[in-house]
Parts: structure tokens; sequence; C-alpha cells
């Protein structure tokens, strides 16, 4: 596509009939009419045409003949030539744009309310005004009225805008809210030490930021106290829900991957902190909280408005060094030592914005010392009950997971904080988070806040870099959330709760820390949103192998006839799980029959016919070749899994093979794996036979849980899907096809009758 965009000839065909007719006298004037003469003569210029007619050969086929791969191909390797450019800034001749430029030039004001407008003055956003101490900022847009006015607001509109000199004003969209970033730097430009990020419908609780955030960090107003803190023991947890510590268990926020979604349990314990520096301080909302549209449509039962509740008594808490929360725009303070993080990206969607801000300010936090502090509820947002656009959100669900993981990685060895910002911005252009367009907006940001006369804080050292504290049991803080009512797929919980509600705190109950292991061999780009959603409010995580790798919907590469080989990976990610059970995306998991499986022991599919078979291995020389290498792992084995394994099979001369549409290994059974894969080594047994062969060899068939006895199994895939193949009675059920939302939707309904909440996912 990037080749189209620039210069590029005219179509072929175009191009075929301009070409001119090949006359001698156009070449030359020739003397004589001997062929060869005038070809000796003219050579060049007849190779010259010759070439040309083959490019355009080329290029006619690549386009026409229906190998679009060849082209995206050329077109791809001409794009990755243009580099991305690292903006040159002489940091010491940046010249000051002073404030005379504005309407206001000699007002003044220590704190300020930034909020974006777009039709005209809401009732929260006149109550705004009236809080005593903060000036209210409304930033116009090109939906904003014309007259847009309201007493004792400063209004910018667009014109007034372009009036005030800041370079980033040309990267800014005319119609978005990401046009408060003139508003910070007006604030900044006008005395602000600290700033209120807030929409037009947040109603602060009480009329009182005072009484919720930390406004005041250093002097006589400051509370100098200790603060409860997660801990940092796990260093694989790098982003938590803090919707759980407020006591909504089944609420997550949005820019939390989706992933950690169905991570529900409280903290074991906490830490604590000593007050001072956090400079980024995110309140939590009453009514309608910051939420993803994967929550709003699946919570959402008709047109009733959400009015979900927090724990106002819980306490603060802070994040430490390491671990993230999403931070978004609605309602979060920041203080002068934080300002240079307020910058809104522009070249991702706007739902993106302010997520991939906060996760983008939250690392470059720590390089000063600096942390983030979640507060009970500040604010009360009123649901308008409009449709949350999961397009627009496409870059949080795919990218967020990454991104997290990417920034706790990264390192940077620039010696001055805002080298530092440009070079984070550089690389996550680079990464695919976002465009070079947000590395010359950072660029241009940065000395927009050095023009307004923002002083850049000091760097220190960085913590992820020193060895962890071992957190002793003095050190240990305990802190119970409380279970408020809540919201369950548009079910609402209240005291008593429902049965549907009861099932699935069963379910989440029993399967919460094991981890599910997906194979898709159909397109996961169609799918693996959609496998996660249905499974991850049941399991402890949902890990997807494909043949096909997918950064972006953190998809691992794997082949499937050796699916087995990258499992310990897996186990040792995930060591403190209970079991791992294994599914391709051909069949279809019953979870809520599978509560009577005793989760200590192996479940496979020994007693499924068509699923677990014994062939005869003179039947092919594959099972000839297989047979073989089976034959020297087992005269290798140490006698306890010789001895169960030869119990196993009928003789020598005949092979078991196992599908393994479903397979599960519980923690005890992990090392006996590890060291049976040991066996293995580099010989290339399949995944149908290792299966088997393991399982047989780590205990006696006798001894597997019966629970996939009774599957419904069928050998052939049916041309589609069909009701009368699925029954909601039976533990699992193969084969189904899944390559699409449709049919995810198909299957969804179909599954609800086991499942009943399920009905509201779709």
């Amino acid at each position: 596509m990037l080749v189209q965009e620039r210069s590029t000839p005219k179509s072929p065909k175009t191009q075929i009939r301009t070409l001119p007719t090949l006359h001698s006298h156009r070449f030359s004037e020739s003397k004589s009419l001997d062929f060869s003469t005038w070809l000796s003569e003219n050579m060049y210029k007849v190779v010259t045409v010759l070439l040309l007619i083959v490019s355009v050969a080329v290029l006619f086929f690549l386009r026409n003949v229906g190998d679009s791969a060849a082209l995206l191909c050329f077109q791809s390797k001409t794009a990755a030539l243009e580099k991305i450019q690292f903006p040159k800034v002489d940091w010491n001749s940046i010249a000051s744009i002073p404030a005379s430029s504005s309407l206001y030039p000699e007002f003044r004001s220590e704190q300020w309310i930034v909020v974006s407008v777009s039709t005209y003055p809401s009732d929260s956003l006149r109550k705004l005004v009236k809080m005593k101490g903060w000036q209210v900022l409304a930033i116009g847009n090109s939906l904003t009225p014309s007259d847009w006015a309201l007493k004792g607001a400063i209004f910018l509109s667009l014109e007034e805008q372009s009036k005030l000199g800041f370079r980033v004003i040309e990267f800014l969209p005319y119609d978005s809210f990401v046009r408060k970033t003139v508003g910070y730097l007006f604030a900044i430009q006008h005395g602000a030490k600290k700033i209120f990020d807030v929409d037009d419908r947040g109603e602060v609780i009480d009329g009182d930021l005072g009484k919720h955030f930390d406004v005041e960090l250093i002097g006589e107003g400051a509370r100098q106290e200790i603060i409860l803190q997660y801990s940092h023991e796990n260093p694989n947890r790098t982003v938590v829900n803090p919707y759980i510590h407020f006591g909504q268990r089944s609420v997550w926020p949005r820019g939390l991957p989706l992933e950690n979604v169905g991570e529900i349990a409280h903290e074991e314990f906490y830490t604590e902190v000593f007050g001072g520096k956090q400079f980024i301080q995110q309140g939590i909302s009453n009514g309608l909280p910051d939420v993803d549209s994967v929550f709003y449509f699946t919570r959402k039962s008709g047109l009733e408005a959400f009015d979900i509740r927090f724990d106002e008594r819980a306490p603060k808490v802070a994040l430490p060094q390491g671990m993230m929360v999403p931070i978004n725009s609605f309602n979060t303070l920041y203080h002068t030592s934080a300002f240079w993080a307020l910058m809104l990206p522009v070249s991702i969607s706007t739902m993106a914005s302010d997520i991939l801000r906060g996760y983008w300010g939250q690392r470059l936090l720590w390089e000063i010392g600096g942390y983030v502090v979640v507060y009970p509820p500040t604010v009360h947002r009123y649901d308008r009950i409009e449709a949350y656009p999961f397009s627009e959100e496409r870059d949080l669900h795919v990218n967020v997971g990454r991104l997290v993981n990417f920034l706790n990685s990264w390192r940077s060895g620039k010696h001055r904080l805002f080298e530092k910002i440009l070079e984070l911005s550089f690389v996550m252009a680079e990464e695919g988070f976002w465009t070079e367009k947000d590395v010359k907006f950072t660029a241009a940001w940065l000395q927009d806040l050095i023009a307004v006369g923002y002083q850049q804080p000091r760097l220190m050292s960085l913590e992820l870099d020193r060895p962890r504290a071992t957190i002793g049991h003095g050190d240990r803080k305990e802190f119970v959330p409380q279970k408020l009512p809540s919201i369950h797929l548009g079910v609402e919980e209240t005291g008593t709760v429902s049965y549907e509600i009861g099932n699935l705190i069963r379910w989440r109950k029993y399967f919460g820390n094991v981890v599910l292991i997906m194979f898709c061999n159909g397109p996961v780009e169609r799918t693996a949103l959609e496998w996660r959603l249905l499974y991850g409010r049941i399991f402890k995580t949902v890990i997807i192998l494909s043949e096909t790798k997918n950064l972006d919907l953190v998809v691992e590469e794997g082949r499937l006839d050796h699916a087995y080989k990258y499992l310990p990976k897996i186990f040792d990610t995930y060591s403190g799980a209970e079991g791992f059970l294994f599914l391709q995306d051909n069949t279809i998991l019953n979870y809520w029959n599978l509560l009577q499986a005793d989760k200590s022991k192996l479940w496979i599919t020994n007693k499924v016919p068509k699923s677990w078979t014994t062939v005869s291995v003179e039947s092919s020389d594959w099972f000839t070749k297989q047979s073989n290498m089976v034959k020297k792992i087992v005269s290798m084995m140490p006698v306890h899994f010789q001895v169960s394994h030869k119990q196993s099979v009928a003789n020598e001369q005949s092979l078991t093979i196992c599908n393994s549409e479903v397979f599960y290994v519980p923690r005890r059974f992990v090392a006996d794996f590890l060291d049976l894969l040991g066996l293995v080594g580099d010989l290339e047994i399949h995944h149908k036979v290792a299966i088997p062969l393991f399982f047989t060899a780590m205990d006696s068939v006798q001894n597997f849980d019966p629970v996939l006895n009774t599957m419904s199994y069928r050998e052939k895939t049916p041309a589609t899907n069909s009701s009368t193949i699925y029954s909601v009675h039976v533990p699992a059920v193969h084969p189904w096809n899944v390559s699409s939302e449709q049919d995810f939707i198909k299957l969804v309904r179909i599954m609800a009758e086991g499942d009943p909440l399920l009905a509201e996912l779709v």
C-alpha cells in the first residue's frame, strides 16, 4: 500500500497503450536498411524498451493474476526501507512562548481542571466551575457549538487554540478530546502546579477534590503518611485490576488486558510505601466507572443505566515499580513533576489514547522515583446509555498486554528525562504501538513544555534494576476488600446471589487456578479474542498456540504435531498453577460437567474409542517409524515409567494413538512429564503418539479420572455445525468448527443451555 501512495507509475494498461511504435526513424537516421547494421547502432534503445515492457508485464501480473501475496511482499519490503527518523532537538535553543499570545496574559492559577467539551455545558461541568480554588479550562473541538460559554470557565475554541503558538497544534485532530493537550500547555503556561484531568460527566463527590486526593504533597497541607502498596513478591505480575481492591471483583477497567480479566482473587497481603511521590493519582468513579466495550456490552441488561458503587472506606493503594494499572483521562490528578506525562497520543484510536498514555507515563514515572496511587471513589459519572465502539478499542485489546511487558523490559542509557521520553516514544513506534506521527508529536510536546517554562524533573536510579528486598512477616499488611453488589454478565448481583451467578462462582473457584492451553487450527485473528472471552471467565488464564504467531493477539507459534514440546515453557511460566488443561479448537469444553473430576489425577480420552486407538505397526511405514522411536524411549525409561507403560500396552507389535483433542496434567505430574520429554530429545515423535506414551508411563490407566469417557465424539467433521452433534450433558463435544465471529455467536448461543449467562455475550 505504501508503494502505491507515493508517486507510482500509471496502471499497466495505460502504459502499454502509450508505448511508442517502434519505427526505425524514431531511433536513428539509418543510412542502410540492413537489419544487422540498424540493430547494432540501436541496441541500447532496444534493450531499454524491452526492459520497460518486461517491467510493465511483471507489475500487471502481480496486480491481476491474483497472487496478492507477491505484491504485498514487494510493498512490505519497500515500506521497511522507510525507517522512522529519530527527531533532532536542540534542547538549549528552544525559544519561550509567552502567555501574552493568549486572551488571559496576566491570569495565574496553581490548580486547574482541564475538560474537553463537544456539547453545551453539562450539569456536572457547572458544578466543577463552582469548586473553590480550581480553575476550569474547557477545550473545544470541531463539534463544539460556536456560542459555547460558561461563567467562571476559560474556553478555548479552535480559533483561539491556533493563536497560542504551540507546536503540537499541527498534529491534533479537529474532532477529538485529545485536543486537551493544548489545554495542559495553556494551564502550565499560566502557573499550574496541579491539573485534574476529567470529562464533562464527572461530578466530584461532595464537591471537594482535597477530600479525596492528595492535592498537596509538600508543605503545610501535605499528608505525611504511609500508603498501602501492592506486593512486588511476584515479579511476573505486571498489571492489576484496582477495582477488586475497592470491592468490585467482577468489574474491570478499560485498558486491563483481557487475559487478566479472570484474575478476581483479592490480595494475600500488601506492603507499604512512604507518601509524597504519588505524582499521578487515579480516582475511582462511581456510577459508570471507566470500563471497556466488552464489559459494557456483556454486562448490560436492557436500557437501564449502570450505577456501580465502590468501597469509599477502602484505603488508597500504591503501585510498586514493575506493576502497572490502567490510567484514564476521566478522573486523574497530575502533579507538576508528572506534567510531561499528560501528552495524549494522536496516531491511535481515541478510546486507546489515554490508556496508552497512562502505561507510557507510568514507566517513565519510575525514572524519577514517582509512583501511581489509586484512590477510593472521587467522582460520580452518569451512564448516558451510549454504545461503546468495540472497533475504537482494538488498539487496546490487541496491544495492551504486549505493551505492558515491553515497558517493563525497556531500559534507556539517556541522562535526562526528556531524552528518555523521546527515546521511548521512538522505540514504541518501532514496535508498532503507535506511529511515527507520535514520535514527532512527542518532540513537539517536549519542546512546547520547555517553551512555556516547564522544568524537567531530575532522574533517579531505577529500583527495577536493584535486587528486591525480601518481604518479611512484619512487612506484610492485610486488607480484605468488601464484596459489594455487582454486575455479572447482564445480571445484577444483590444480597442474595442468583443461581446463575452461583454457578459461575463455583466454576471459577474450581478452575480458577487451572491454565487452559488452546491449540487453534483455525484463523486466530478472527477467534483468539472470542476464545479468551468464553473460557477466560472460568480459567486462570487462556494460552493460545497456533501454526502462525501473532504478537498483537498474544498467540504463540507452535506445530500441532509437536504441541507437547511447547508445554514445559507454560509449566514454568505458571509454576503456581494447580494443573494444565490442553484443548484443540475443534473440541468444545462443557466446563460445567467437569466439577466431579479429580484435579490431582490425569484426564484423557482413553475410553473414547475413536479418539484413543491401537494400530498394528506393520500397517504403514509411518507407524513403523513411530513405533521404533517409542521402543527407543521405553528402553531408556526408569523402572517406574517402563513398568507402568508396559502394563498398558497390548504387545510390542501395536502402537497406541490418541488424537489428544483434550487432556489434563495436574501439577504433581509436571515433573514426570518433563522427565519423559527429556528422553524424547530430538526424536520426531508425533504428538498423537507422545501423549498416550507419556500418560501410560506417568500412571496406570486404571488411575486416570474417567471424566472425559462420556464426551460426544464423531470421527468425521460435518460440513456444517449442527445442534444434533452438540449435547449440553457431556463434558466435551468433538468435532465443532469455529472460524469466524458468526460461528462463535452460534456456539455461545447453544452453550447457553448449560451456562445461561453466556446468552449475554451475544
